[in-house]
């Protein structure tokens, strides 16, 4: 079953729209994946170490294959934001933890998301994302606490 882009009221910020692209790929849900992204024959996605994928169905067709193997438990850490009046790019790094045969498993990520406002409200036109270095890795542990 598809659900409506119009199914869900139209996201009010860049913010909510971000929340809700993290929470469908948490859920492994892709037919709330594919409502945040623009209607936009060329909206674009990069995953860490692969092609640029342009369209929705080439996106729909990766995170389906993703989602058939688990759900993706990104969340989103460290957001920079720069923004318009009707667009919005986010800097984050993504601290991403899958289960594997080894056992969980975790590692960053640093994405950038680009979103734009439209009739429907805002909406994803890009995403890219790599595999964060060290020091950014390192960057986002959490502070040890400080014992005198």
């Amino acid at each position: 079953m598809q659900r409506s882009k119009a199914a869900m009221p139209p996201p009010e910020s860049a913010d909510e729209i971000e929340a809700r692209f993290y929470e469908a790929m948490q859920q492994g849900d892709i037919e709330k994946l594919m409502a945040v992204w623009s209607d936009d024959e060329d909206i674009c996605c990069i995953h860490p170490g692969s092609p640029r994928l342009v369209g929705a169905a080439a996106i729909r067709a990766s995170f389906e294959a993703m989602f058939s193997v688990r759900a993706i438990d990104a969340r989103p850490e460290q957001v920079r934001r720069l923004q318009t009046l009707d667009c919005a790019v986010h800097s984050v790094l993504e601290h991403v933890r899958v289960t594997t045969s080894d056992g969980p498993q975790s590692a960053y990520v640093v994405a950038t998301n680009v979103y734009v406002k439209g009739a429907l409200g805002w909406r994803l036109v890009a995403h890219h994302a790599s595999p964060a270095t060290a020091r950014e890795a390192t960057d986002g542990l959490p502070a040890a606490p400080l014992l005198h």
